[in-house]
């Protein structure tokens, strides 16, 4: 058994997925990690490039189901103590593995954690930093009833147990834009997250990619994930989410009008 496993979804994204895959690979310390590529059947030189790899990695490639079916497909596949999945469009920090893995050996009541995200553009320039500045405050500090009153955990910056990815069970695959939120929230209502004060990944963000473009979509989803959860409880802390929803909604309207660089 290796210490930490990584999922990529991947479809078409031969632009970006080889600096994906260098961030996963290059990690180096005290663990043995794998990648496990589920690519949706890319037709645009994707698969030429996971092959470039050989046994460097794994990878699957035909149709799915969606996102939630291929990350599924992953961990079904994943053989390590942990479990992590990153975005072909997206990147892990150098050392973020070591600092995950020590965070885990350091703390072993732990079932999850979470750490801080960059938000860089096409080029791999960090970018919109007063949004980052403003998750970074909200994550220090984890409850359930605050994570219910908005998402400000970033996907590519958890990690968790195989054992508690076992009990949550798989993302819910009717989900299109929210299974991570919903998934955060099963895991919170079983364990508290452990908060990791360092920078882990930076998540890409450009008008083209799933959350650059449909972020209004996926405030309506974190919503009613929040709801559900709540299940009737909680009530002030989804009044705020309906709040903070129409707040984000307007802030990423502006950010649109801006140029990527800012």
């Amino acid at each position: 058994m290796c210490d930490i496993s990584i999922i990529m979804p991947s479809f078409n994204q031969a632009k970006f997925i080889k600096a994906a895959i260098d961030s996963v690979l290059d990690q180096r310390g005290d663990f043995e990690h794998e990648l496990i590529v589920i690519d949706g059947g890319s037709t645009d030189g994707t698969v030429e490039i996971l092959r470039s790899y050989g046994d460097r990695l794994k990878f699957v490639s035909e149709p799915d189901q969606g996102q939630s079916d291929a990350i599924n497909k992953g961990f079904r596949l994943a053989g390590g103590r942990y479990h992590g999945w990153l975005n072909s469009d997206d990147l892990y920090l150098p050392g973020s593995f070591q600092t995950i893995i020590a965070t885990f050996r350091d703390h072993p009541e732990t079932q999850w954690l979470y750490g801080k995200v960059q938000i860089v553009n096409e080029a791999g320039v960090e970018i919109r930093k007063h949004i980052t500045a403003y998750k970074n405050w909200r994550m220090k500090s984890f409850s359930l009833p605050r994570l219910l009153s908005e998402n400000w955990i970033s996907q590519m910056g958890v990690f968790w147990s195989a054992q508690a990815g076992r009990e949550v069970g798989p993302l819910r695959e009717d989900l299109h834009y929210a299974m991570d939120y919903d998934y955060w929230l099963r895991l919170g209502a079983r364990w508290p997250g452990r908060y990791v004060d360092a920078n882990l990944a930076c998540f890409r963000w450009y008008q083209a990619s799933k959350s650059g473009h449909n972020f209004s979509k996926q405030m309506r989803e974190d919503l009613a994930i929040a709801v559900a959860h709540a299940n009737g409880n909680h009530r002030w802390p989804i009044l705020q989410h309906r709040l903070n929803r129409w707040k984000i909604v307007a802030a990423y309207s502006l950010i649109r009008l801006w140029p990527t660089s800012n």
